[in-house]
Formats: structure tokens, C-alpha cells, sequence
């Protein structure tokens, strides 16, 4: 790892897989991740959280799913999830980080994402992390009478001793929301991650836990992940990406996030993906238990809602296509 050009270090890839819905996305990622990237120098991890009384019920994967996981190279890591668990489910991308083995660098990806070209492409600097930018304006949501973006924005970073005036995207009108860093957590990157993990975790407690006044009239729920990881990243030095790693959202990965989504709005190369790679039928026999995979990919009422849409002109909120998905009755998770 001491190579000169930090682009071109040797690092791991890592998701969560758990029963139900992760599980067979987990496939789905492991699946595209080898045939996007057959000559990768890295490990593939899925992430297992282990039974405990923070769930109802077993979180682990199916033995059938673990077989298909295994049969593309993919290391099975048990954890624990002390902290969140069942009631926030969106905490298992920041407990089972410490999973991994420790000082290697990783990149994390959601689940709900699959792989379209080779990883080895983004020039990755593990020294300066960063996160996703394909994100609306969710957090914070401006009540009439209370505090503003700055001003609640400006709380967090305070409150762990951080600057708040280095972050700012200066170009971006005050109070509009995206002069403040703000990613999306469905993918993020650093150069260890139990590092990184500790001080994802220590902030995101400290929010939940003991927040600070201007949060007072804010959900954390399922925004907690995405309120801590600007601030972790700002914290060593990262901030927003910069073309160098626009193949992540672009031509190397897709974060489609529900299958309804990316038969809308991907591209044709990401539907191919997805199709070819999971049509031999060792994996259809597992996946078509899974309904949306059933319906959508294996008997291809996905393109009926490819049908509706033109990815030209989509419409600029996420919510207007799914409201569109859901009155032609083709909206499933």
C-alpha cells in the first residue's frame, strides 16, 4: 500500500446483507460487482448482522443466498449491532465497519447497488474520503419559525469542535440547501475502517443521544447516517467529490435504490447488468422467490415502467415517478 498514487492502491469492497430484501439485493451486487470487475485486487464483503437483543427475530441470510454469495467470492463478516439494530436498520453501514479488516482501505456501498465497469477506474483517494452526491434536499426540513440550514448545520459542527465556514459550497446562495455538505450514504470511502468507524459511530450517538437545541424539531429517522457522515468526512479532511470519482453514480456503479426506480430512470446498459447477470438459473431459482424480482426482471413487467418514462426528461422529483409507478400498480419492495 505504499504505491505513490493513492488511485491506484489496493482496497476492498463492502455492503450489508441480511434476511428478506438485502439478502437478494446482496446477490444482485456480488453478481454485476464480478462481472464488472473480473480482475479485481481487492476482497468483495458482505456484512452479516448477527442475532441479538437489539432484533426481533434472525437477521442472518438464507443458507441458499450465502451459496450464491460464495459462489462469487464474497467473505461472509458476522457483527454486531450493540448500538442500533432493528429499530434503525440504516446503523448496520456504520457497526459493521468494524468488521473489516483494520488499516485497509474500503469503500461502502448500499445494497441496492449494482455495477456496471470496472472500479479500478475511479481514482479513489483514501486519504481525502468522501460520499455520494445523488441527494435531494431531505435533511433538515425548515420549520416556519425555527432555525435555518446554517444555523442548524452550524450546531453539529460545533458541537464536535469542527469548522463549519470550510465546508460551505461558497458558489451555493446562503440558505439554500446545497451550500451545506450533505451526501448520500450510499456510498462512501476512507483509508481504514475501523477509523473511520469510530468516529462515524461516536457522532452519529452523540446526535441521536444528545443532540444539540436546534435539532429539537428534526427526524433523525432514517436520516441519522447521512446528519453524521458529512461531519465524519469534513473531520479528516474530506469534503465533496471531485471528477475524479464520477464513475461512482455513473458509468462504474448505479445506486438504483428499488427496482421499480431503476427500470425507470437508469440507463439500458444498467438494466442489461442487472438481467444478464443474474439469468443463469442457479441464481433465478433463488432470486424469483424474492417477489419484485419475480415480476419485474424474470417475467418483464420492469419494462412496462421502462415504458412510461423517458429518461430524457424525468421528471425532478423522485417522489412525482414513483407517484406515477404506483397508480400503473407496478410499485414493489
Amino acid at each position: 500500500m505504499a504505491e505513490t498514487d493513492p488511485g491506484k492502491r489496493s482496497f476492498n469492497v463492502f455492503c450489508i446483507g441480511q434476511a428478506g430484501r438485502l439478502g437478494y439485493e446482496a446477490v444482485i451486487f456480488a453478481a454485476t460487482f464480478r462481472a464488472a470487475n473480473p480482475n479485481f485486487p481487492g476482497r468483495l464483503y458482505v456484512g452479516e448482522p448477527q442475532p441479538g437483543p437489539h432484533w426481533q427475530g434472525d437477521p442472518r441470510m438464507t443458507p441458499e443466498i450465502r451459496v450464491l454469495l460464495e459462489g462469487f467470492e464474497a467473505e461472509i463478516l458476522p457483527f454486531d449491532t450493540p448500538h442500533f439494530g432493528q429499530v434503525y436498520p440504516y446503523g448496520n453501514k456504520i457497526e459493521g465497519l468494524f468488521a473489516l479488516p483494520d488499516g485497509e482501505p474500503f469503500v461502502f456501498f448500499d445494497t441496492d447497488t449494482l455495477f456496471t465497469g470496472p472500479l479500478t477506474s475511479v481514482g479513489f483517494d483514501f486519504d481525502r474520503p468522501s460520499a455520494s452526491m445523488r441527494r435531494e434536499a431531505t435533511w433538515p426540513q425548515i420549520e416556519l419559525y425555527g432555525p435555518g440550514y446554517a444555523a442548524t448545520w452550524r450546531s453539529l459542527y460545533h458541537k464536535f469542535g469542527l469548522d463549519f465556514e470550510s465546508s460551505l459550497d461558497q458558489t451555493q446562495p446562503d440558505e439554500y440547501w446545497e451550500r451545506y455538505l450533505y451526501f448520500n450514504a450510499g456510498w462512501f470511502f476512507h483509508r481504514c475502517p475501523r477509523e473511520f468507524g469510530r468516529r462515524f459511530l461516536n457522532y452519529a450517538l452523540a446526535i441521536r443521544d444528545d443532540g444539540p437545541a436546534e435539532l429539537v424539531c428534526q427526524s433523525l429517522d432514517p436520516w441519522l447516517d447521512q446528519v453524521a457522515l458529512p461531519l465524519a468526512i469534513h473531520s479528516f479532511g474530506g469534503g465533496r467529490p471531485g471528477p475524479e470519482l464520477a464513475g461512482l453514480d455513473g458509468d462504474a456503479s448505479c445506486h438504483y435504490r428499488t427496482l421499480p426506480l431503476l427500470y425507470a430512470r437508469e440507463s439500458d446498459a444498467t438494466v442489461a447488468a442487472l438481467e444478464r447477470a443474474i439469468a443463469p438459473n442457479p441464481i433465478k431459482k433463488v432470486l424469483k422467490e424474492y417477489e419484485p424480482l419475480k415480476k419485474l426482471v424474470y417475467q418483464g413487467k420492469g419494462h412496462k415502467i421502462r415504458a412510461m418514462f423517458d429518461r430524457g426528461a424525468l421528471p425532478r422529483r423522485e417522489q412525482t415517478i414513483r407517484n406515477q409507478i404506483k397508480q400503473a400498480k407496478l410499485w414493489m419492495r
